[in-house]
């Protein structure tokens, strides 16, 4: 017999890609259980389904970045600078990427690269191993929200965010409205999903100088001119990041979905000098409205 949950969740993350760099990603998820029925006359309760499942599957990946462990591009080391932190290394075809955080604001994937098959094998065998012993198979689908318009990934962290959104390379697929005087502006969307493709938004509160970051010795060897830095303190630990200027674009607010729509209200009332709506989502089914 199986039991069924669509929709269970929504993990929100970024990886790791050798060609495109850090983006930001969110998949649905639907779960299959097949078992046997228990002294209850259910393979699971649909309560324990939607809340036990989605806790270890929230645990083990959202709002993390995920690390592909057997990519030659990736190095991982304990922190030197902190207790309990770790460095990551990467050299991507699009450019480095240097960090330091919380051992927890990463996840391990046992895998070259990060995709929807590595990513479900990972979550397959965390999630059996705390199943009770009637459930014999787990079946899960991750899935992107199918977006028949233009849509930007993009990476962040919220440093003020008592939860998991104050790591600092967690980020999110998202769509975007954007009406000029009350029209939509299918060109104005586009544009401003380039704009922010595979991007990392930094604030500019956060930037810090090169003495003042805290990254592994092989990352300090290898930065240049072209990175920027960014730092600070959170309830979880310390986050420190070295990008690229051709990743990045620094905000001069914080990057709640609220600040970032605001921005691109403000940006492009500039640009029209017209009325500008923003309809900016954060991964799926979410979001915030600025006018400007």
């Amino acid at each position: 017999m199986q039991l069924f949950v669509d929709d269970l969740t929504v993990i929100d993350f970024s990886y790791l890609c050798q060609q495109r760099g850090v983006v930001g990603e969110s998949w649905i998820v639907d779960v299959v259980l097949d078992g046997d029925l228990n002294d209850q006359s259910m393979i699971l309760d649909f309560g324990v389904v939607k809340k036990q499942i989605k806790a270890i599957i929230d645990d083990a990946v959202d709002h993390k970045l995920l690390l592909p462990i057997h990519s030659s591009a990736l190095k991982v080391s304990d922190s030197t600078h902190q207790v309990d932190h770790e460095y990551v290394d990467f050299m991507a075809t699009r450019g480095s990427l240097f960090l330091q955080s919380p051992k927890q604001a990463f996840a391990k994937i046992e895998s070259k690269s990060i995709d929807i098959d590595s990513v479900t094998s990972h979550l397959t065998q965390v999630i059996a191993e705390q199943l009770p012993n009637n459930v014999q198979g787990l079946t899960l689908t991750l899935r992107p929200e199918v977006i028949n318009s233009d849509y930007y990934h993009y990476t962040h962290g919220l440093k003020l965010h008592d939860g998991n959104c104050q790591r600092i390379a967690h980020g999110h697929r998202s769509k975007i409205g954007i009406y000029l005087n009350g029209q939509r502006s299918i060109d104005a969307e586009h544009a401003w999903c380039e704009r922010w493709r595979d991007i990392y938004i930094a604030s500019e509160e956060d930037q810090v100088d090169i003495d003042q970051i805290e990254l592994s010795s092989y990352a300090m060897d290898n930065v240049s001119d072209q990175h920027k830095y960014f730092s600070y303190r959170a309830p979880q630990g310390r986050f420190d990041i070295a990008v690229m200027k051709n990743q990045l674009e620094i905000v001069d607010c914080d990057s709640t979905v609220e600040l970032l729509a605001d921005f691109i209200a403000r940006t492009l009332n500039k640009q029209y000098k017209q009325e500008v709506k923003v309809v900016a989502y954060e991964g799926v089914a979410k979001g915030a409205i600025a006018t400007v």
